[in-house]
Parts: structure tokens; sequence; C-alpha cells
């Protein structure tokens, strides 16, 4: 779609300052996280459509078939559930798969073998046999994509036993998250923005790992806490940029993970704040911001000072056209809002 490739082309993000470090873009980060641990470690190989092409998802696979040869990064079939049970039985077996999907739409055809044998092995035999496989895709947004290439169904996996899911915001991020996933012994999905790979982040050369489930701060402040992952935290501090000169201050989290949750660090925040902004790039109902919403009032409800606020896609399918687009994700004036009503209550 031309009108969307330019809107995709025209995103501008803060550059990083060369002296905090290296400065690496975030598909780059990806492809140095598979170079390091294909090198490191020759149990890890790389499949899925279009890894081996010239444009190698993205940038992230490009040249690796090259570097580390056709038995280690190969093409697949229209055929995505086969395809993730030899995922699953190469991992029973010991190797460390890492299926490329350039859509989360295309997991929903995995869902038997991902959701009722991957993520249940360990379960089912005592621990005894370990499912260490990655699957990652990159969500569609800004393509026009439609319904059916676009969704993100990060909230419809959340309820797995099993599986764990990632969700970086920045390359240092994808990189470090990147590694730890697929050194677990268990299947992870990893949820990148499409949006993001224009992105340039400080990376530190070589090996270093983000530990699964462990939050972080990206800005400190006074009057809420505001939640989230991925490029839908970027638009809520984008938000909160502009509502600097209303002196409205707020708690950044970067999740990294939505499963596992860091509870302690959001628990922490609203017991300062008394009130909590989640901010989600799929389906508000019923999916992470419901999740996380559900957290705090069970465990943290005496903090609150206002009703739980979430932002996220409404109950419907994602258009495919510009118009309808730009009513259906949420936008920086979007969050302005959210958070402006917040901060009144």
């Amino acid at each position: 779609m031309p009108w969307d490739e330019g809107l995709v082309n025209s995103l501008v993000y803060d550059e990083p300052d060369p002296k905090e470090g290296r400065v690496l873009g975030y598909a780059e980060a990806i492809h140095e996280a598979l170079s390091i641990l294909m090198e490191k470690r020759e149990d890890v190989f790389v499949l899925g459509q279009g890894v081996d092409d010239p444009t190698g998802m993205f940038g992230t696979t490009r040249g690796l078939k090259e570097r580390f040869g056709p038995e280690r990064v190969f093409d697949t079939p229209l055929s995505e559930e086969g395809m993730t049970g030899v995922c699953v039985g190469a991992a029973m077996n010991g190797l460390r798969p890492v299926y490329f999907h350039n859509r989360p739409d295309f997991i929903l055809l995995t869902m038997n073998q991902l959701v009722s044998h991957g993520a249940k092995a360990s379960y089912m035999d005592n621990g005894q046999t370990r499912v260490p496989m990655v699957i990652w895709s990159a969500i569609g947004r800004g393509w026009g994509s439609g319904a059916q290439h676009s969704q993100a169904i990060q909230g419809l996996l959340l309820g797995v036993p099993g599986l764990k899911i990632v969700m970086p915001s920045n390359p240092f991020d994808a990189k470090g998250l990147l590694i730890s996933a697929i050194e677990d012994n268990n299947p992870v999905l990893v949820f990148e923005h499409r949006w993001l790979m224009k992105q340039k982040g400080v990376v530190p050369p070589g090996y270093y790992r983000v530990p699964l489930g462990k939050g972080v701060y990206r800005r400190r402040g006074k009057d809420l806490t505001v939640v989230g992952t991925s490029h839908a935290l970027h638009l809520a501090q984008q938000a909160l940029d502009s509502l600097e000169k209303e002196s409205i201050t707020a708690d950044v989290i970067d999740l990294r993970c939505l499963k596992p949750l860091d509870e302690e660090i959001v628990l922490a925040s609203v017991a300062k704040t008394g009130k909590i902004l989640i901010v989600d790039t799929g389906w508000a109902m019923g999916g992470a911001c419901a999740e996380i919403g559900c957290l705090v009032a069970e465990k943290g409800f005496r903090s609150l000072r206002a009703p739980i606020r979430r932002v996220g896609l409404p109950d419907c399918p994602t258009p495919a056209g510009a118009t309808l687009e730009t009513f259906f994700y949420p936008s920086v004036d979007t969050m302005v809002g959210a958070i402006r009503r917040l901060h009144k209550e």
C-alpha cells in the first residue's frame, strides 16, 4: 500500500547520543542476537517463510543463510502447523528452533501444535521433556493489511499455560530479550511491532541477556502509573511529553514481557500514584489490559484512588482503509485524552 508505506517511512524517532554507546537499528539488533547465538550454539537454527530471501524478514535474518548454511537457515512451505510440529519435535530432541512469521496471524494456524503439544509437554511428563523453541512475529500495523494480516494476538495467548510472551520496545531489549528467549527451556513467543523497526538505540556489542519477566521504569512521575509494552508505550510517552506544560507526570513501566508478568513493579508504582492506565497494541477486551487491570484490582485495590483505565483496540476487526485505521488505532491524542481524564478523576 503506497500510502501506508509512506506513513511507516515517515516515522521519526529520537536519535540516541553516540556518546552513550554504539548505536544500532532495531532490526540490526535482532540480527545480531541471532548471529551471536548461532555462532555460540550449534543447536540453534532459524526457519520461516522468507528468512533466506533478500529482505530477510525486515533485515533481521539477512545473510544468515550464507553465513551458517541452508541446514540451519531455511525457507518453509505454507504449512504453519506442520512446521511448528517440526519445531516442537526438534526442541524435544535437544535443538533450539527459531520459527519466524512475518505476521502473528499465521500463528493462529499453529495452535494445535503450539497450545496442545509444545506448551504442555513439560507439564505432562513431570518436567522430563523441555521444549526450548521461539516463535517470532511482527505485528502488522501500518501496512493496510486489514483484518487477517494485522492482528495483535498476544492477549489470546496470554491464558495458555506453558507459553512465555515477550514484547520489546527498543533495540537494546530486542536483542537481549531474544537471546534470553532462545536460551530459555520453554516455548517463548516474541512479538515485535513493525513500526519499531525504524528505531535506533544504544546496543552494546557482544552477548548479553535481558531477563524474562522483569519490567523497568522508563520514567518516574507523581500523578499516575502508565503500564504497557512495545509501540503502545511509545505513544504514551509522547503523550506525556505533550502534557509537561500541564505539569502532569507519570511513572511509565515497560513490562518487556506479558508472561511472566512483573507484578511487583506494577503494584509498587500503583501504591505510590493511586492511579493506573494500561496500554496495549492488542484488543482492550480480555487481553493484556484486562489481565493487568485484574491484577491491580485483586492485589492493589486499597491503593487505588480512581478507576482502572485502559487503552487498547476496540472490539472489532481491523479495517484496511487509511481513514478507518485512523479511528481504529490509538494515537498520541488518544493517550493524551486518557491520561488527562485519569489525572482529573
